[in-house]
């Protein structure tokens, strides 16, 4: 019996020499880079194109959340210190993040010619629909901040069934009055362009008190090459028409209306607050915050946000951290009978958690 004998060829793994690249880690570091930057794309829409940058992927069964920021910012300057925020990752990892810039407002926009004709509020609002085609989203979950918390109102009343959720940072529905508008005109012709921004950014109070965020963005708008450009939007954004807003007819998701008590635009929020439904709307009134809360207190923002996207039945078992452990966190919601008459009560949290997130039509008076 003739036994006959295999050769076996072994192939050693060598290790990697000290300083020798390793293509795993270098291909793992560059799609977390490319993650962080996010996908920048040009969407061409009915009244021109517009900038957006896409964070994680567009395969998803989630909504994706979709921001749009205020005059005088971009997406980068609005949103990127909220959702970089550490305590934000936990949503930011679950769902996919759009971050739209206003026509000519993003870092590096060409400057638009003398005699360009720049779309209306309205027209902005009518662009969106074809950055969800381009991703094939199905639904988003909207957060605008002033301008953009308008345009993002009116994107919603014209397609309601797109929007699952709505956050409105600062929002005012109201046009400018005659009023407004002659004092608008006298700032014009006493301010600079600059200082008529942040006055819409900020109040006089934040003036004061928050002097080096202040005089950040001072040096950043003023500085900035498309300064035209910013002039364009700012002079729509003060063009526009009033929001029709009332319980039976508006948003049908969703809605959380938020604004520091010492913002430009407090009374319009709470304004705001008063015609929609108290069954679809949570009213957050930020204490010793300003016109910028996201990027002020992004902590306090993180988990009231945390609690409106559990509330549309998203990321239960996320853990609360801060306002549900906060002794100082207090929670006053109103309610109407028959229209006719309002009663308030204030809940104090206690400092254990386990507790149930507020129901849609709480306000929450944060002060922790």
């Amino acid at each position: 019996m003739t036994t006959e004998m295999q050769e076996i060829a072994i192939t050693e793994e060598k290790p990697l020499l000290p300083g020798q690249p390793d293509p795993a880690k270098d291909a793992e570091a560059a799609a977390r880079i490319l993650l962080d930057q996010g996908q920048e794309h040009s969407i061409e829409t009915p009244h021109g194109l517009l900038h957006v940058t896409l964070h994680g992927t567009s395969n998803t069964r989630r909504p994706a959340i979709l921001t749009f920021h205020d005059v005088g910012l971009d997406s980068k300057s609005c949103f990127s210190p909220l959702f970089k925020f550490e305590e934000m990752q936990e949503i930011v990892k679950n769902f996919t993040l759009v971050h739209i810039d206003a026509p000519g407002q993003e870092e590096g926009a060409a400057t638009y010619p003398m005699g360009y004709q720049y779309p209306s509020m309205e027209q902005i609002a009518e662009m969106i629909p074809a950055v969800l085609t381009y991703f094939n989203f199905r639904t988003v979950i909207g957060v605008g901040v002033g301008a953009g918390a308008y345009i993002l109102s009116r994107f919603t009343m014209a397609h309601p069934d797109s929007v699952e959720g709505l956050v409105l940072v600062n929002i005012d529905p109201q046009a400018r009055g005659w009023m407004d508008w002659a004092a608008q005109k006298i700032t014009t012709l006493t301010s600079s362009l600059t200082e008529q921004i942040l006055s819409h950014l900020f109040s006089q109070e934040e003036m004061s008190a928050n002097a080096d965020l202040v005089k950040s963005h001072r040096d950043r708008i003023s500085k900035a090459p498309n300064l035209i450009n910013i002039e364009l939007f700012w002079r729509g954004y003060n063009s526009r028409r009033d929001l029709i807003i009332d319980r039976t007819s508006n948003f049908k998701c969703p809605v959380m209306l938020v604004v520091g008590d010492q913002a430009p635009y407090e009374e319009a929020a709470v304004e705001c607050n008063s015609k929609l439904d108290p069954t679809t709307t949570s009213f957050l009134k930020m204490a010793d915050a300003g016109g910028l809360p996201q990027l002020t207190q992004p902590s306090k923002l993180t988990e009231a946000f945390k609690y409106f996207i559990q509330g549309m039945g998203y990321m239960a078992s996320s853990v609360m951290t801060r306002l549900s452990r906060s002794r100082t966190t207090s929670l006053s919601s109103s309610y109407s009978m028959e229209g006719e008459r309002e009663r308030s009560r204030t809940l104090s949290q206690s400092s254990q958690g386990g507790q149930m997130p507020p129901s849609p039509s709480h306000t929450m008076e944060v002060s922790c």
